[in-house]
């Protein structure tokens, strides 16, 4: 699974948007400005509404780089009747019964509940809100460490694993360790301070207002004043560096651990395709801290207007949870069937907020991906968090839609880089990866709120909440205009987005910047606005698509 983890370090938009339509210039004003590459920087911070919906935002109303989906709700939805689209999350499973999610679970009516017989003839047993093709198994290595303890994949690329594996492994575990070691500092002197003070918790002011005549209470006010650059609150770094321990304990136990198996519980072959049926029909995450599906399901389709956590970015929605992503990297073969049950069982959108960079049976999935194109749906991509260029054959990331070589042999896949609330040269979030060939689009994904298991709301961030975001969007397209094929619907994403030419920092790297208008296949943010005005001029024939998105 790719996600991210921020480890702490101690020491010019077009406001029309031209469009080819019966041979003649159509021009479909999407701003009231000229050029948005002239909308002001927002210099305040983000209000706390605001910082749990920017995504929803409009650039021009809020100088906020999210998709306007409050607009296009307010001036082009309002109270249009649409069709309801089926959206399969391919994840880590979700919290079936959270309040947000739980009305818009798509239940499969074919099927009658824990019976332990396959009712509909699908091939899956007791699937009554997806599937779970990992049964009870939770943990897992990363690929190229299961490619070196299986001696599977050609010789080269295991060459390249057993590189990686002796590189990473100390890493991990020096990580931990200082994790575990500052941790400790932290804490001494959170308990030093909270004495002092005779309370639970203290703001910076109040630190800093100490009169330190001990030399340990000097050093505890020291260590906290620094900690306070990276949170709002002593509690809240604490609980980022036990994120930290837990995160690499877990690549030092698990994923990088060359001895580790964590494929027994399910019981199965993962190199043989054919050895099926395996899993069970209960596609809910496996444990309470497993909040990376229930998080992107959110994003989707939380149930809007019903006085609760959040407002997911489309209505009309059903939540089809197919349970194929562990805590560590995917099988060729869960992905690829998890993609034909979507298809099979009416999925017309597909979000995939997973990725990795070896893939031993990359043919399995990219014949899944051929048949859901044949099938017209339509595949979301998270694009990845290493910060790379995905441009660079250096840097290989699977599934893609393209086997590496110069053109797509699908056009049903839309990649989807990460944003961040910050327009400038820091809306590129430091994770995102990027590329003017191989990612097709940016949406937020730096900082989202969105649901968690047990009825809860947090923040979190990656290309894995951009790519969400941007199924969201194809699903209100596909509700509102039920005849567009996956691939018009493709191509409206990106062509109705908003371009800038505006210089952006890549990977955290000020001497990697480049405009943004360069660094993805579109060179455009995801607008919902725009893309429901393009979709109605192609659906009533008024336009024709581009035949290049750029």
């Amino acid at each position: 699974m790719n996600r991210t983890y921020r480890i702490l370090s101690l020491a010019s938009f077009s406001a029309s948007l031209f469009l080819m339509g019966c041979g003649a210039t159509t021009t479909l004003v999407s701003t009231p400005v000229e050029n948005i590459d002239t909308v002001p920087l927002k210099i305040s911070e983000l209000s706390d509404a605001e910082k749990k919906s920017w995504g929803h935002a409009d650039l021009i109303t809020d100088t906020i780089p999210g998709m306007s989906v409050d607009k296009a709700y307010n001036e082009i939805i309002k109270n249009k009747k649409g069709k309801t689209v089926i959206v399969a999350v391919v994840d880590s499973g979700i919290d079936l019964d959270h309040e947000d999610l739980s009305g818009v679970l798509w239940t499969n009516k074919g099927e009658k509940p824990n019976n332990g017989k396959d009712d509909d003839g699908n091939g899956y047993v007791d699937d009554i809100h997806g599937y779970n093709f990992l049964g009870n198994a939770y943990n897992e290595q990363l690929e190229y460490v299961r490619m070196l303890r299986l001696n599977v994949g050609d010789a080269s690329e295991r060459a390249k694993a057993r590189i990686l594996l002796d590189g990473e492994y100390p890493e991990a575990l020096q990580n931990k360790q200082q994790y575990e070691q500052i941790f400790q500092v932290v804490k001494n002197a959170d308990d030093t301070v909270k004495e002092a003070l005779g309370k639970e918790t203290y703001t910076k002011e109040e630190l800093l207002a100490i009169e330190a005549k001990t030399e340990q209470m000097q050093q505890s006010v020291a260590i906290l004043s620094q900690m306070f650059t990276y949170g709002e609150s002593i509690p809240s770094v604490l609980d980022e560096l036990e994120e930290g321990i837990t995160y690499f304990a877990d690549q030092v136990n698990y994923n990088l651990n060359k001895d580790f198996d964590g494929r027994a519980p399910v019981g199965d072959d993962p190199y043989d395709i054919a050895d099926v049926p395996y899993g069970n029909g209960n596609p809910k995450n496996q444990v309470d801290s497993e909040s990376h599906g229930t998080h992107v399901a959110g994003i989707i389709a939380a149930e809007r207007n019903n006085g609760k956590g959040i407002n997911g970015v489309a209505q009309n929605v059903e939540i089809m949870s197919v349970r194929a992503v562990p805590n560590g990297d995917e099988y060729d073969k869960d992905i690829a069937l998890a993609i034909r049950y979507a298809v099979d069982n009416g999925a017309k959108v597909i979000n995939c907020s997973f990725g990795k960079s070896f893939s031993p049976k990359a043919e399995w999935v990219y014949n899944a991906i051929q048949y859901a194109a044949s099938r017209d749906v339509l595949i979301v991509h998270a694009a990845g968090n290493d910060g790379h260029n995905l441009d660079n054959a250096e840097n290989p990331n699977y599934p893609n839609d393209h086997r590496f070589g110069a053109t797509e042999f699908v056009d049903n896949v839309i990649t989807v880089g990460a944003l961040t609330s910050s327009y400038g040269s820091k809306m590129v979030a430091t994770f995102s990866n990027y590329g003017a060939q191989n990612v097709d689009v940016f949406a937020p994904g730096d900082d989202i709120y969105s649901t968690m298991p047990n009825g809860t709301y947090e923040f979190q961030g990656g290309t894995s909440m951009a790519a969400p975001a941007v199924a969201g969007v194809a699903a209100l397209i596909r509700s509102y205009y039920p005849d567009l094929s996956a691939t018009q619907v493709k191509h409206i994403i990106m062509q109705s987005g908003l371009r800038s030419k505006t210089s952006v920092i890549l990977a955290g790297d000020a001497s990697k910047s480049d405009t943004f208008n360069n660094i993805s296949k579109s060179g455009k943010m995801v607008n919902a606005y725009n893309a429901l005005l393009l979709a109605d001029n192609i659906a009533t024939g008024k336009m024709t698509l581009e035949s290049n998105s750029k």
